[in-house]
């Protein structure tokens, strides 16, 4: 049995009861949201009539992205024309029923429309009304477009990133988009402590998450090294060791791992090596520690050197792809993979990685199509057959950022 099988059937999300209106696109807004209705919020995503960006990324199956499917399972799917006032109006009212609303344009979008925090304040007092952006929504560079990948440059993280690499000038390309995941779950953390505070005042509010800083948060070592002089390190800290076969990531961060892994290496005398021996002589002499770790490695295969560090408790791994990373059994222990079904067939998706004793933390099990559930919440807020009818009819405007 898996850890999410233990009796989480049983039990209801920590959110459950809380209403969403998600009026983000790509991947940071989509990502707290998700969150928020993985761990039991109804989340309404509201898009036009064409779908939003997400919707083509590829692997497309019969015209349904699984990278939208891994950001947007368990929403509910309502299409608005945000450019009509007819679609204006459906979305404050709306608005007026909801406990959180999520968006992630550039600022000054939902002020045009009328639907920034300030027009809608007065609709519904308690809304918690959560705002994501490149570099927060105001100030000198708040009108900037910005990406992930942008604000990866802008933060200084691509920087501090090849300076761990030796010999290279050049930044790395960008694929993996760390800053929008990464305040998307900022932002899904500030929505529960507004919630929480709403309890006790009740009263909603704004809330502006940044992925600048966001960004800044991960260069934790580099933030204080620009304000103080540290001597760098010969040889990075963390990196690979060599094998006969491939390479280890081994990470000596404490002294039970520095001795465990002079240990394995046949160097206890090197524990008591004044070279070695304190952390601050260690940094100072480290290129010619690991120049010794890895004698010993390039003489083993990967294999037995993952055992002999592991027998001394050493922190170490292979150097795995995704793909491996997902076939670890560790994985299926923990019922981390789910399976969920979109028009286009079954897919696999990532749960959240925590799990709670009291609460249900689980990925929907079924994609809404675009648009499914427009005609129930459009009746929901009052709106009749004939002005439904009336309402579909009208075009969706292309684009909205």
């Amino acid at each position: 049995m898996t850890v999410a099988g233990k009796g989480e059937d049983r039990l209801t999300g920590s959110f459950a009861g809380l209403r969403v209106l998600d009026f983000s696109t790509t991947i940071a807004g989509p990502q707290c949201t998700r969150m928020l209705a993985d761990t039991g919020a109804v989340v309404i995503k509201v898009e036009t009539s064409e779908g939003e960006t997400m919707r083509t990324r590829p692997p497309v199956r019969n015209q349904c992205s699984t990278v939208f499917g891994q950001l947007n399972i368990g929403k509910n799917s309502v299409v608005l024309d945000l450019k009509s006032p007819a679609g204006v109006e459906a979305a404050r009212r709306l608005i007026a029923s909801a406990d959180v609303l999520v968006e992630n344009f550039r600022p000054g979008v939902m002020k045009r429309l009328k639907l920034d925090y300030d027009s809608v304040r007065a609709l519904n007092p308690k809304l918690i009304y959560c705002s994501i952006s490149g570099y927060g929504q105001t100030g000198p560079s708040a009108d900037l477009p910005a990406y992930a990948p942008v604000i990866h440059a802008a933060s200084g993280y691509e920087m501090a990133h090849l300076a761990y690499q030796p010999g290279r000038s050049r930044p790395d390309y960008c694929g993996i988009f760390h800053a929008d995941v990464l305040t998307g779950v900022y932002a899904f953390g500030a929505i529960g402590a507004a919630l929480y505070q709403r309890h006790t005042t009740g009263k909603g509010q704004h809330i502006d998450v940044s992925m600048l800083e966001a960004m800044l948060g991960l260069t934790l070592n580099e933030l204080q090294w620009s304000q103080f002089d540290v001597k760098p390190t010969q040889r990075p800290m963390f990196g690979p060791i060599e094998t006969t076969d491939g390479y280890v990531m081994v990470a000596i961060a404490s002294e039970k791992t520095f001795q465990g892994l002079m240990q394995v290496i046949g160097r206890p005398e090197w524990i008591r090596d004044p070279r070695f021996a304190r952390y601050a002589d260690r940094r100072e002499n480290w290129a010619a520690l690991m120049d010794g770790v890895e004698e010993w490695s390039r003489s083993v295969t990967t294999e037995r050197c993952l055992a002999a560090l592991n027998a001394e408790g050493v922190p170490s791994s292979p150097y795995r792809s995704v793909k491996e990373a997902l076939a670890d059994p560790q994985i299926a222990h923990r019922g981390a993979l789910v399976d969920v079904e979109d028009g286009g067939g079954t897919f696999k998706v990532l749960n959240l990685p925590f799990r709670m004793s009291g609460a249900r933390v689980s990925a929907a099990k079924r994609m809404a199509t675009l648009g499914e559930h427009t005609r129930a919440y459009l009746k929901e807020i009052g709106l009749s057959d004939d002005e439904i009818a009336t309402f579909a009819e009208k075009p969706a405007a292309a684009g909205r950022r």
